[in-house]
């Protein structure tokens, strides 16, 4: 994504291992959104505003896990065996399944998006912000470590060739940690939400597959992602994502 930084390649075991900065490179993505927020709300009005936070979400992943959502609903609703929903989500062309569902997430964050930045204008709105990228990237390592992978080969291959123990406690001591100082007692309870709705998802996916495979983590993400969003503004006018007074300061 970014040529100017160089190129390296990685072994297995480190692509394997890289889990277990999952949900701080979600609060970088996060504080990016922040950035966004804090530039645009001066500028543009709230719909606009919103509409930018989404695209910039779409951007800086490339859209890699919108499209594994979008391979995920073709598969799932346009297949009636195993092998035919994995054969489709192998598939390179779009279906009217991955359109529909595309459409349907893209609407569903921004209306969550808007939501957020209308009850929470200003500062208070910035946690949330912060929050569920984390509790999204937090959620495929779940999908990582609690299911099988499916395919013999495919992006998700190498998180399966041996243990990751160690890195997959990192993540959730850096998702836990950040939950409860960016979200207190609301992000905690995200955090376990996130964390059993991304175990019941990867069950499902297991039940319908046979296993995961990479499209089905980028879906995980996509869906915790969202869910997040609407959890935060459903909790918001209830004083219960605030964050500890150490962060807070004089906003």
């Amino acid at each position: 994504m970014f040529p100017f930084l160089g190129r390296r390649s990685y072994n297995q075991r480190e692509i394997s291992d890289s889990r277990a900065y999952y949900p701080a490179v979600g609060f970088l993505l996060g504080l990016l959104l922040m950035a966004v927020e804090y530039g645009a709300r001066e500028l543009f009005p709230v719909q606009l505003t919103a509409a930018l936070l989404l695209v910039v979400l779409v951007v800086v992943t490339r859209g890699l896990h919108l499209d594994g959502f979008m391979d995920v609903c073709d598969g799932l609703f346009g297949g009636y065996t195993k092998e035919r929903r994995l054969e489709i989500m192998k598939d390179t062309n779009v279906g009217a399944f991955a359109v529909a569902g595309a459409a349907s997430l893209l609407i569903l964050k921004y209306g969550a998006l808007l939501s957020l930045l209308t009850i929470a204008p200003g500062a208070k709105g910035w946690w949330p912000l912060l929050l569920f990228p984390v509790l999204s990237r937090w959620s495929m390592v779940v999908a990582l470590g609690a299911f099988p992978y499916v395919r013999g080969e495919g992006l998700g291959s190498p998180f399966h060739q041996g243990g990751a123990k160690i890195p997959t406690i990192i993540a959730a001591l850096t998702a836990g940690l950040l939950s409860i100082l960016v979200g207190g007692f609301g992000g905690l309870g995200i955090f376990v939400g996130a964390s059993v709705l991304a175990w019941l998802g990867g069950k499902v996916m297991v039940n319908l597959l046979g296993g995961l495979t990479g499209d089905s983590y980028g879906a995980i993400n996509e869906v915790i992602e969202a869910g997040a969003i609407i959890a935060a503004v459903a909790l918001l006018p209830y004083g219960w994502i605030e964050p500890l007074s150490i962060l807070v300061g004089e906003l």
